[in-house]
């Protein structure tokens, strides 16, 4: 998750204040504990004087910059879990998070499995070796991959036919970016390797397979 809490002071005091005096008024709902209460609380207040020490004596004000720093550590640690709570809440709505300054949550979004399929070829121009490339079929054009997606499985059968069920053929590899370099081993020159693909999610969900593609394996 960003990190939800400004970098400047004034961002910083504008955002904990409507924050803190929120979350006061809303502690019960938003499963906020009293003792985390109280203290944001008690750091707003510490933290108000000491912003307000710092203004006042800005200049030549290394004491009171430095109290300052440490009172708004102390401050941003108590806020990041109350934070984190109230993103986690399921009970708070995107409304309410919108009332505190809070952007809608999003971590908790499941991303679907792969609905499209690689589209393959293989470049035979170099003994021994098969080029593997791939782009998505609804993206002809581009090299990228579709949203949520870690990378394309390769599976591979040797033999003089097409596989009739991918569960014949053998792993080769989960590579992540196109192309993908195969050296068969020389007794299998002359042979036809045939190479089925499909997206696999960064949540390890798989799509459905590609069209075979099959190429010769030149000697």
């Amino acid at each position: 998750m960003p990190d939800l809490i400004p970098a400047a002071d004034e961002d910083f005091s504008v955002f904990i204040n409507h924050f803190v005096n929120y979350v006061t008024a809303h502690a019960v709902s938003l499963g906020i504990p009293p003792a985390t209460m109280t203290g944001l609380s008690n750091a707003l207040l510490v933290w108000t004087d000491a912003l307000a020490a710092h203004e006042t004596a800005q200049i030549g004000a290394t004491s009171a910059r430095t109290t300052k720093d440490s009172v708004r550590d102390a401050l941003t640690i108590l806020a990041r879990p109350a934070i984190r709570a109230i993103q986690a809440n399921p009970t708070v709505t995107d409304e309410v998070r919108a009332l505190m300054g809070l952007p809608r949550d999003d971590t908790r979004a499941r991303v679907p499995a792969p609905t499209t399929r690689p589209v393959g070829q293989v470049d035979t121009s170099q003994p021994l070796q098969h080029m593997i490339s791939w782009r998505d079929e609804s993206l002809p054009n581009s090299k990228a991959k579709p949203a949520g997606v870690r990378g394309a499985e390769i599976w591979a059968f040797i033999g003089p036919t097409p596989p009739t069920d991918p569960a014949h053929a053998h792993f080769v590899a989960l590579d992540t970016a196109s192309p993908y370099l195969l050296v068969h081993e020389a007794a299998d020159a002359g042979k036809l390797a045939h190479y089925l693909l499909r997206w696999v999610s960064r949540r390890s969900e798989a799509g459905p397979w590609s069209e075979t593609i099959s190429a010769t394996i030149m000697g």
